[in-house]
This record gives C-alpha cells, sequence and structure tokens, in this order.
C-alpha cells in the first residue's frame, strides 16, 4: 500500500511539483554553506528531491565531505570524501588535508602561513566534531566558539539555532562559556505553543501566562532533549528557563533583523545566569518593557528553572556568582 501510495503521490503530486520548481530530472540536490534548517531539509525530501548537505572550500579544490544517498542528514555535512583527511585540532577548529589541496594564495605569503599548519594541514576556520557514525557535524566559526570550564569547545550560536529549529521556540540565549555546564534562556514561540495549548484544552491569557504553564515547560524540556539527542555530552544543555516575554528590538535585546544582542542581554538578565548555575529551582525576574508609543512598563514575576539533563558531577556555582 505504501508503495501503490508513492507511485500515485508521484503521478498526481510529488513530479507536479518538482516540475513546477524546475526539479523535475534532477538526479542530486545540494546545500552548503549556512546550515538548512531540518524542516526545509525534509520538505524538499518529501516530494522526492534528493537533497544532501556537502562541506568544502576553493582552498581544497570543492568537496571536503558529502552525505552518501543512503545518509542524507539535517544536522551533519556527511562523511569525508575519500582521499580526503579530516583531524579535529585541541581548539575544537576543522583541519583538512588532501591531494587536490591549494598550494596557497598568489604574492600573500603572510596568509598562506596562517591558512596552513606547520605539517600542512588547512585551518578552515570552523569548528566541529566527527559524530558516532563518521559524520562531520560543523558547529558555528572557530572564532565565536569559547569553552567550557572543563576546556570542551562551546559553540552559543551553534545551539540556538538548532534550538530555534523547533517549532515551539521563538529565541533562545544559550550560556557556557567558562562554565560548568550549558544553560539557556528560551522565549517560547507563541502562535504555534498556542495553538499547541488550545488544541489541549489549556487556558491562558497572554504570553505570561502560557508561558508559566507546566505543561509547556515539560513541551519545550522534551524539544531541548530532542536537540540534545543530536549533540556530544558535554554541548548539551542541561538547565533552561522559559522567559515571560519575547526578546524584543524595542529593549534593546536583539537587532532590528532579530539577532541577539548577547553581551547586552547577558548584563540584563544577570541575575537568572547566575540563578541557572546557582542550583536555583526558581528566580525572581523584574523587566522594564518599553512599548512602542515610547509608554514604559514593568514586570515583575517569579520563573522556574528546569532541568533538561542530569547535570555533570561538578560543583555548583553560588548563585551570587
Amino acid at each position: 500500500m505504501l508503495r501503490l501510495g508513492l507511485v500515485v503521490g508521484e503521478i498526481l503530486i510529488y513530479g507536479p511539483v518538482r516540475d513546477r520548481l524546475g526539479l523535475r530530472r534532477v538526479r542530486w540536490a545540494y546545500t552548503g554553506g549556512a546550515p538548512l534548517g531540518p524542516d526545509t531539509f525534509r520538505f524538499f525530501r518529501s516530494f522526492g528531491v534528493n537533497l544532501k548537505q556537502i562541506y568544502g572550500a576553493t582552498e581544497v579544490s570543492g568537496l571536503a565531505a558529502l552525505q552518501p544517498d543512503a545518509e542524507p542528514d539535517p544536522n551533519t555535512v556527511g562523511r569525508v570524501c575519500p582521499g580526503v583527511s579530516v583531524r579535529i585540532d585541541p581548539s575544537g577548529e576543522v583541519l583538512v588535508r588532501s591531494p587536490a589541496m591549494f598550494k596557497g594564495y598568489l604574492k600573500q605569503p603572510q596568509a598562506t602561513r596562517d591558512a596552513l599548519t606547520e605539517d600542512g594541514w588547512l585551518r578552515t576556520g570552523d569548528a566541529g566534531f566527527v559524530d558516532a557514525r563518521g559524520h562531520l557535524v560543523i558547529i558555528d566559526r572557530a572564532n565565536d566558539v569559547g569553552k567550557l570550564s572543563d576546556g570542551s569547545p562551546f559553540a552559543p550560536q551553534f545551539l540556538e539555532n538548532k534550538l530555534k529549529f523547533s517549532p515551539f521556540i521563538g529565541e533562545a540565549v544559550a550560556f557556557g562559556h567558562a562554565r560548568p555546564y550549558v544553560a539557556a534562556m528560551v522565549a517560547i514561540n507563541p502562535e504555534t505553543v498556542g495553538k499547541w495549548a488550545e488544541r489541549r484544552g489549556i487556558g491562558y491569557t497572554s504570553f505570561q501566562d502560557l508561558s508559566a504553564n507546566p505543561q509547556v515547560r515539560q513541551l519545550v524540556r522534551d524539544e531541548i532533549r530532542k536537540c540534545n539527542a543530536t549533540l556530544p555530552s558535554a554541548a548539551r544543555v542541561r538547565r533552561f528557563l522559559l522567559l515571560n516575554k519575547e526578546f524584543d528590538a524595542d529593549d534593546n535585546e536583539v537587532t532590528r533583523t532579530r539577532k541577539i544582542r548577547r553581551r547586552f542581554v547577558a548584563e540584563k538578565y544577570d541575575t537568572v545566569v547566575a540563578a541557572l548555575y546557582g542550583g536555583q529551582s526558581d528566580v525572581e525576574l523584574v523587566t522594564d518593557i518599553i512599548f512602542e508609543n515610547g509608554r514604559k512598563s514593568t514586570i515583575r514575576s517569579n520563573l522556574a528553572i528546569d532541568n533538561a539533563e542530569e547535570l555533570p558531577h561538578v560543583l555548583i556555582e553560588p548563585a551570587h556568582a
């Protein structure tokens, strides 16, 4: 029945959709560069486009890693290509070497020395790791990667993007540099979470009321655990807090293009960060809000802090740190 359904679907739906997009005769399609969201990745594959992720650089004459036909995965860039070698240096940066690698930049000897290690490996500038299946995972630019207190690499933007792949999470800010584990502040997506709550008969009156609901916290906890399942142990989000408001450009928390102002957020919510690493189960938050018309308001609430995963065996920092 499944095969019959696929045949009918190919005739009536999948084929015409690919034809409409100019993709009817495409045998392979590849995506590289910035991460492609898993929903978009699965959307194209769902109607027969053999979309796979790749990784490469001009300095290695193209590809360094490629997903085989039988192993598409929105979370990796695939297996290292034959003839290409990859290693991860102690800082977490991905190093590549192959017979097709460049000899250097034209008339730029210093740039060439900066790009190559003493033993001839190319510094890609990207941080990553190789997962249990042998797939290469790129997490962030190496310069943007910090370290946990045990030396494990920590890529906040990578983690935040992974969390935001969930339809229920609108924004997230991850913390962990020089800390014993990763923690995150999360703002729910009010539209999708609101519809989810309505289907289950969960009443609410506002964003604050919805985000404080224990069932919503459990929903987000499950979404974080799904994200954690694709991450190495050290990079997993251990504790989280649901904010009682969305991050807002008028409050200087995000830019007009919705990029998190990480340093400002860390300073504004310093009491929350301290509570996330202080072993507290809740924290009182006083937030000043500026409306579009210039009017100001203050929200005072007690926010719950939940564990998404078991905490590593480390000393808990004092709450005032």
